[in-house]
């Protein structure tokens, strides 16, 4: 994965000196992917889990109110913690991912229509960013302007990324488990550029950081549906607890330990 690269180069390009608040968001180390792939596939099961226990809408409620709550006290943060900052990305995952399903479920809109209207979402969320910061680097989120356009840009991500592995597995046909191989395939090559250089820094990380969503959420899906559907049969219940307690261990040991926290916060 784009690990230290990405970060070194986010973090000094673009810097203003009206930046003076601390950063919001952690390094970009080994850990922040492994964190980042557990949560996509935590965030696939579990939205699947609540939508057939409790409905889709109802569902998308209980998820917009656990993500509303943590962005609340994600904003309120005058600095990076992982404690707050990981289960808002664990909410952005849950809720990213009802959203692109209601899409789907409730609207009747095709994979392929949504894939391309989240793909123009979340461009124009970039582009916006972009005018308005003349930056991307993810370390530069030291205001709350940015602050918005980053959190903004993450859950576009996440419903993209669902569209995505849902389009690959289903419409396409290659199932879960070929889709989540293709995707590993892919993330390669941003994961790549960032020790070669062949792709822009920021376009890298954010590459790499959508593909996380799909890659994560296959392997997720191949192990809770049924074998009728090509996967495991072990339950979206059982994979979401089973993916659920290594992110609260990586959380803690995380917050703990401040491996990820910013330079100059430690």
């Amino acid at each position: 994965m784009p690990t230290a690269g990405i970060g070194a180069v986010a973090e000094r390009t673009h810097r203003r000196p009206a930046e003076t608040g601390l950063s919001k968001v952690p390094e970009v180390t080994a850990l922040f992917w492994v964190v980042k792939v557990l949560t996509t596939g935590m965030g696939e099961t579990a939205s699947d889990y609540l939508g057939r226990t409790l409905g889709p809408i109802p569902a998308g409620c209980l998820g917009l109110a656990g993500f509303g709550a943590l962005l609340a006290l994600q904003f309120r943060s005058a600095r990076y913690r992982a404690w707050v900052y990981w289960p808002t990305v664990v909410m952005v995952s849950v809720f990213g991912t009802m959203a692109a399903d209601v899409v789907h479920v409730v609207a009747g809109i095709p994979y392929t229509v949504s894939t391309v209207a989240f793909c123009l979402a979340l461009a124009a969320v970039l582009v916006g960013w972009y005018a308005s910061e003349k930056t991307l680097a993810v370390h530069s989120i030291r205001t709350r302007r940015r602050e918005t356009f980053y959190w903004a840009t993450v859950l576009a991500t996440f419903a993209l990324g669902t569209a995505i592995g849902d389009l690959t597995a289903g419409t396409l046909h290659l199932g879960y488990l070929a889709s989540g191989i293709l995707f590993a395939v892919a993330i390669a090559v941003p994961a790549l550029s960032g020790r070669f250089a062949w792709m822009n820094p920021v376009a890298a990380f954010w590459s790499a950081y959508i593909l996380t969503r799909p890659l994560g959420a296959s392997f997720a899906d191949w192990m809770g549906v049924p074998s009728s559907r090509g996967g495991l049969g072990w339950g979206t219940g059982p994979v979401t607890l089973s993916l659920l307690v290594p992110i609260l261990c990586l959380i803690g040991y995380l917050a703990v330990s401040r491996r990820d926290t910013p330079r100059g916060q430690r």
